[in-house]
């Protein structure tokens, strides 16, 4: 992996934090407020009625916890979190997935509410022991999907599309790099926000932020 790609790609999501964390400081637990920031690169494009194109996560297709197919096109119209982690993390996973574990207790009654996790190493993480990791954590199939396929696809949907750290690395803890980033992101596809998956106060502002996108979104939250 190409390692200015890498610094390149850390600078742009630290910058691109930087309005996310303004608003949350600002505004944690008012859900008065309307709008999440759109995170990503932009274009312009003065042909189109909205003449502003944001950042998009691209189109996928891989394999989840079941053996079932698992296509971007079934996030359509879903508010969902995503991260990216490996079944034998040594370090920071387990933090994780706690965390969107509560995630998926504080909005499971919601239908247009999804979870996905992303492996960084396929080769090991097979149908077979996401089924079992998910098993273990008490992860609800309705809700959250594991998923496995080419690494390279995998890798370059971390960078290209969720814009975060996913790739081998010898030197790191188990083998593999991956960020603990938490990515919250929109109907449209759009990132609306990056919050520390191992951080119990961050998760909790990524509930408010969703809260937030929700009502955004039109959609009547239960007290």
């Amino acid at each position: 992996m190409n390692i200015d790609k890498v610094k390149k790609v850390g600078f742009l999501v630290a910058i691109l934090l930087l309005p996310s964390l303004f608003y949350l400081f600002l505004y944690t637990g008012a859900n008065n407020f309307r709008t999440l920031p759109i995170l990503g690169p932009k274009e312009y494009d003065p042909s189109q009625a909205n003449d502003t194109l944001y950042h998009t996560i691209p189109s996928f297709e891989l394999t989840n916890q079941n053996g079932n197919s698992f296509s971007s096109e079934e996030l359509d119209g879903k508010i969902y979190v995503a991260d990216f982690f490996f079944a034998t993390c040594p370090t920071i996973c387990p933090k994780m997935s706690t965390h969107m574990l509560e995630l998926q207790k504080h909005f499971y009654d919601l239908p247009d509410f999804h979870l996905l996790s992303f492996t960084v190493n396929p080769e090991h993480d097979t149908v077979e022991v996401l089924r079992d990791y998910a098993d273990k954590l008490g992860a609800a199939d309705s809700v959250w999907d594991f998923l496995t396929g080419d690494k390279e696809i995998i890798y370059d949907l971390g960078f290209e599309g969720y814009m975060v750290n996913a790739m081998e690395d010898e030197k790191a803890p188990g083998g593999f790099l991956h960020s603990q980033w938490l990515v919250l992101v929109d109907k449209q596809g759009r990132i609306r926000g990056y919050f520390d998956g191992t951080s119990t106060s961050e998760t909790n502002d990524l509930m408010d932020a969703i809260e937030i996108l929700f009502k955004e979104e039109f959609v009547t939250l239960k007290d």
